[in-house]
Parts: structure tokens; C-alpha cells; sequence
């Protein structure tokens, strides 16, 4: 292996997804508290009537306990610090430093909890990794003020971030501002706070939103450059992998440009500094009203000037294009689409399982933008027992994990530049997507289930151990 002697290994979570103690200590609300638990949460939220309003007779709402990781965050990064993490990606509330999100003062109680957790993981020689929002912001700015699309968050978003780079400039280096901020091409409610009733399904808000998100950025990445000039700050999207289901041009061009929206826009934004050559392309496809946008040169100079240091990225699957639809059969994922891949396996979840597209991902990543690269989300969801001897066999997660390493192994070979590996949900925690405790990641199984019910025990899987081997040895023995 050739992976460098100060490789990040480690895991990663989101503060929304584990936390719990969603209305303690000065906490507000935030978006993923209003959202429903269970396989139809995106299409409930998609629904016309959805106004961000919580029903609990209507509905379940795991995030509020999440895996109540506020009071066991001692334990859980023991457990970390057992496997041996030189890295711990994690996000911080942002309502649960600004309650409502606009307020002038920071909630000391929300800073104190992240005082402590940071300092948890200091102690066992752990690199905090944070992201600053990560599906997360704070629900009265979705329903008072429209979410995203509304440029009075900038100053909101800007307000919050100094505070954090402020107090945790000495004991946090690496930072992230936005979590998979591509992901509203899809749907913009988890990362925008815009659903149809308020705005989120007219593309130009999603724009909007996305300008908005873009300045507010690259604001903070200029803030804490003064601030500090050896933190890193980057950018975080979702990658995925895009083939042409076949050598049809018509296949080929459209498979191009949903690699262009998808995996290029965003990043081109955040890490060139510019709009991509292709905008405008895009602004018609969707039927954008370019004339309605509020972008000013001021705006365009602070993108320019605020670049990030790192991209960072989640990368889970592969997926297919075809226009044509000749011969295809549609793909089993109800997050990005697409057709079957003939040559590869599908997750319980649709996930075609592709650690060669990882390769493809880092090498397209960094020479299109030629700054280090992060893979702080990767992993295979999928449903875990205990057996009668209180055992969990994951030799399907080690297997998957396994082959990933091994394409990071090749792609670092070949000559990228990669910073650490912090696979998504080292300890179980309610999925974004579902709202499930039953599709679960970890390394460590956390006894709760999709209702909630259970005694919240912590207990380590097979692929603990041999997660911890793979770290001891610096990816050598996989």
C-alpha cells in the first residue's frame, strides 16, 4: 500500500443523524427534526401540502433521538479511539449554536457541548473534521424566511461560521462548509430548506439558493484565511460515478452532461472560482429565469477570491445514462436513478456496489481540479442481526470496504492526492434518506430500531476489528 504515514483513517457522521436531544439546552428546531422517519420521507416531503409543520400523531421522527449520541459522545469516541480513528468527521448543529438562525449571540450551552466533544476527541489524538452545515439549518429560516433562496442567510450562515472558526481555530484544522451541496439537483430540502411550498420545486430558487450557498462559502473560507492561515477549509459534494449504458452518441453526450451538472457545477463553483462554461446550458434545460437571479459582480468577485483548499466527497455507487432507453432496465436506486448496470450488484437499497468508480471518481476529481481530495463519506448500508452468540458476521461491509481501499490503494498510485478516509456512519445512526435505524453502516451496532425502541447498547461488529487491523497497519492488512 502507499497511502502516506499521516493518512486520516477514521469515520464520519451528521450531527442531525445521532445526536438527539433535539430541544435541550437552548436548542431549536431544525429541518431534520421536521422531517418524518420511514422509506417515504423525500416523497412526503416532495408532497405539494408538506410545510415543514411536525405531526407526531401522524408520524414518527427519529432524528429527535437520534442514537442520543449528546449523552454517550465519551463512550462513542472511546470506541473510536479503540479502532484506532486518526480522524473524526462530524457536523455541528447550527440550531444548536443559533436556535432560530438569526439571532445576533450564539447559545453558550450548544457551544459548550462542542467545547467538550472536540476536546473528547483531542484527548485520544483524533483529528476533528467538521462540517459546519450538513443537512441541518435551522427550521425557522425555512419557514420564516424561505430557506436558501432568501440572501439574508448569507449573513446568517457567515454570523455562525465565524463563531465556530473563532473559538475552535487552535484545535480544529480541517473544516468543511456545506454537506453534498449538489445534492438539491435532486432535492433541495435536505441541504436547501426548500420544498414545493416554498419555492423548491422552480428550479430558479434552486439556483438562487445555490449563489447564495456559493458566496456564503466562500465568505467563510476568506474569514478564516485571516483568521488562521494553516486551517483548511473545503467543499463537499456528492460523486457519483456516470456511465453511458452503451457507445450510442446520444448516450455518450447526455452522459456527459449529467456528469457536468452533477459532479462538475458545484465543485467548478467552490474550487475554480467561476461558473462553468455550461450554466447557461443548464439554466435552460431546467427552465431557470436567468433575469430573476440576483447575482452581483460584489458576488462573483468574493467567489473568485474565497477558493477552498480540499474538496471533499461522498462516494457510495456508480450509476447509468441512457437516452435512448433501448435494452435497459431501471435501476433500483430511488436517490439518483438511472438503469441497471448489467457487469455490477445492487445494495438492499438499489446502491449498484462499484469500487472501480471509485478509482475513476479520485482521478477524474483531481485532474480536473488538481487540490487534495477527501473521501469523508463511503460505506454500505444494509440491514445487520445479532445471532444467538450476540455476534454481528458484516463480512458483506468488510468485503465492501475492502475492495474500496484497495481502488483508493490504486488511485493514490496513480497519482492522486488523498488526505484520509472517514467512512460514512462509523457507528449506526438514523439514515438521511429514509429516516431508518435499520439501514445500517457501522462499525458499531446500536440497539434501536426503526420506532425507536430498544436499549440504545453499543456493541462492536465483526468489521470493528478488522477496521481496526486496517488502521494499525496504514491500509496493509486488509
Amino acid at each position: 500500500m502507499t497511502f502516506k504515514n499521516d493518512f486520516l483513517w477514521g469515520g464520519a457522521t451528521a450531527a442531525n443523524q445521532l445526536e438527539g436531544a433535539y430541544n435541550i439546552e437552548g436548542k431549536g428546531l431544525s429541518v431534520a427534526d421536521a422531517m418524518p422517519g420511514g422509506k417515504e420521507r423525500l416523497n412526503i416531503l416532495a408532497s405539494p401540502g408538506f410545510d415543514w409543520t411536525i405531526d407526531e400523531k401522524k408520524y414518527v421522527y427519529p432524528n429527535h433521538f437520534g442514537i442520543d449520541h449528546y449523552h454517550h459522545f465519551k463512550e462513542d469516541i472511546a470506541l473510536f479511539a479503540e479502532m484506532g480513528f486518526k480522524a473524526y468527521r462530524f457536523s455541528i448543529a447550527w440550531s444548536r449554536i443559533f436556535p432560530q438562525g438569526d439571532e445576533l449571540t450564539p447559545n453558550e450551552a450548544g457551544l459548550n457541548f462542542y467545547d467538550q466533544l472536540i476536546d473528547e476527541c483531542l484527548k485520544y489524538k483524533i483529528e476533528p473534521v467538521i462540517t459546519i452545515s450538513h443537512y441541518e439549518m435551522p427550521l425557522h429560516l425555512a419557514k420564516v424566511y424561505g430557506g436558501w433562496k432568501n440572501r439574508d442567510l448569507i449573513e446568517f450562515y457567515v454570523r455562525y461560521a465565524q463563531v465556530l472558526l473563532e473559538r475552535y481555530q487552535d484545535k480544529v484544522k480541517y473544516w468543511m462548509t456545506f454537506n453534498e451541496i449538489n445534492s438539491a439537483t435532486f432535492f433541495a430540502g435536505l441541504s436547501q430548506g426548500l420544498v414545493p411550498s416554498n419555492g423548491g420545486d422552480d428550479k430558479t430558487n434552486i439556483f438562487q439558493a445555490w449563489h447564495n450557498q456559493f458566496v456564503a462559502s466562500a465568505k467563510t473560507v476568506n474569514y478564516g484565511h485571516q483568521l488562521n492561515k494553516d486551517l483548511q477549509i473545503g467543499c463537499m459534494s456528492i460523486y457519483s460515478t456516470t456511465y453511458s449504458f452503451d457507445a450510442n452518441p446520444v448516450n455518450q453526450i447526455a452522459t456527459q452532461q449529467s456528469i457536468q451538472e452533477f459532479n462538475y457545477f458545484c465543485n467548478d463553483v467552490q474550487v475554480r472560482g467561476a461558473y462553468p462554461a455550461f450554466t447557461e446550458r443548464l439554466h435552460k434545460k431546467h427552465g431557470v429565469k436567468a433575469e430573476l437571479l440576483k447575482i452581483t459582480d460584489e458576488d462573483l468577485s468574493i467567489i473568485k477570491s474565497g477558493t477552498v483548499d480540499y474538496i471533499g466527497f461522498s462516494y457510495y455507487m456508480s450509476t447509468v445514462e441512457s437516452k435512448t432507453g433501448e435494452g435497459v432496465e431501471a435501476s433500483g436506486n430511488m436517490v439518483l436513478g438511472g438503469v441497471k448496470n448489467p457487469f455490477l450488484k445492487e445494495s438492499e437499497w438499489g446502491w449498484a456496489v462499484d469500487p472501480d468508480g471509485l478509482r475513476y471518481a479520485l482521478n477524474d476529481l483531481y485532474g480536473r481540479y488538481q487540490v487534495p481530495l477527501f473521501i469523508v463519506e463511503n460505506g454500505l448500508g444494509a440491514i445487520d442481526t445479532v445471532d444467538n452468540e450476540g455476534l454481528i458476521n458484516d463480512d458483506y461491509r468488510i468485503d465492501y470496504l475492502r475492495r474500496h481501499i484497495k481502488a483508493m490503494n490504486n488511485a493514490v498510485e496513480d497519482g492522486v492526492e488523498l488526505l484520509g478516509y472517514t467512512p460514512w456512519g462509523c457507528i449506526d445512526l438514523v439514515s438521511a434518506s429514509t429516516g431508518e435505524m435499520s439501514k445500517r453502516y457501522g462499525f458499531i451496532y446500536v440497539d434501536l430500531d426503526d420506532e425507536g425502541n430498544g436499549t440504545g447498547a453499543r456493541m462492536k461488529k465483526k468489521s470493528f476489528d478488522w477496521y481496526k487491523e486496517v488502521i494499525a497497519s496504514n491500509g496493509e492488512k486488509l
